[in-house]
């Protein structure tokens, strides 16, 4: 388990070698993804497809810093480079699968779950015990969703594997690593939003200014290292491959 720790450790120390490119990677990706959802109808699906394709040129800026390569900001699109219908089929099977998560847990809570993601919620609708069953049935089911996607964009991209091979690799590395994943699952949740919530709290109770200014950089800091972090357990668990021509 204390891999899982360390993980999140060798992934700020990733960063700290390259902040500004790696930064720049972690809010581009996202920023790439958000603009093209922002068209009508066809864009969140769009958005969801190359989902993959745009983090693997994050993963691949990940590897470069790692290795000691100089990249510029153009590896962000080297994804389109490896083995894009792979990546694409793997989108869109995690697009399916996350709507078919979506309307099992509607079936269960009767839609409370999705009715909180729509809109504001009223008091009355957050204190619906239909809510809880909503949050921990999309728990129950989402998780091997995510357990199949994590590493399938890597071990498309590098290695070349059909999608499904991937997915089916993907979530039994999660499965044999489960210990290592709780820790950093505990770990993301302590260090990505307990501990920055707690010091902003203290913060704002000396200066609300204080808790404004603390506010704005913690993002710029926390979402690259997450994406690192990414990298490092990719890295650990599947190793580097030979012979995989990396981003330039």
């Amino acid at each position: 388990m204390q891999r899982g720790w360390a993980w999140l450790k060798e992934g700020a120390l990733l960063w700290r070698r390259n902040p500004a490119l790696l930064t720049f990677l972690a809010f581009g990706y996202l920023l790439i993804l958000l603009v093209i959802s922002l068209f009508p109808l066809i864009g969140q699906p769009i958005a969801s497809l190359l989902m993959p394709v745009i983090s693997l040129g994050v993963l691949n800026g990940c590897r470069a810093v790692d290795t000691g390569r100089k990249v510029g900001p153009e590896v962000l699109l080297s994804g389109f480079k490896s083995n894009v219908p792979a990546l694409v089929t793997i989108g869109g099977i995690y697009l399916v699968a996350t709507l078919l998560v979506l309307l099992l847990t509607s079936l269960a809570d009767g839609g409370a779950l999705l009715a909180m993601m729509s809109g504001p919620v009223s008091e009355e609708a957050a204190a619906d015990p239909a809510l809880t069953v909503g949050l921990l049935t999309a728990l129950a089911l989402s998780t091997p969703v995510l357990m199949a996607y994590w590493f399938a964009p890597v071990l498309a991209g590098w290695w070349g594997l059909s999608a499904p091979k991937a997915l089916f690799f993907s979530y039994y590395a999660c499965l044999r690593n489960w210990r290592p994943f709780l820790a950093y699952a505990v770990g993301l949740m302590l260090f990505g939003a307990f501990l920055p919530a707690l010091v902003i709290g203290v913060a704002g109770l000396v200066s609300p200014m204080l808790a404004t200014l603390l506010s704005l950089p913690l993002p710029l800091i926390l979402i690259p290292i997450l994406f690192a972090s990414f990298y490092v357990n990719a890295r650990e668990i599947f190793g580097l491959p030979e012979g995989v021509a990396d981003a330039k």
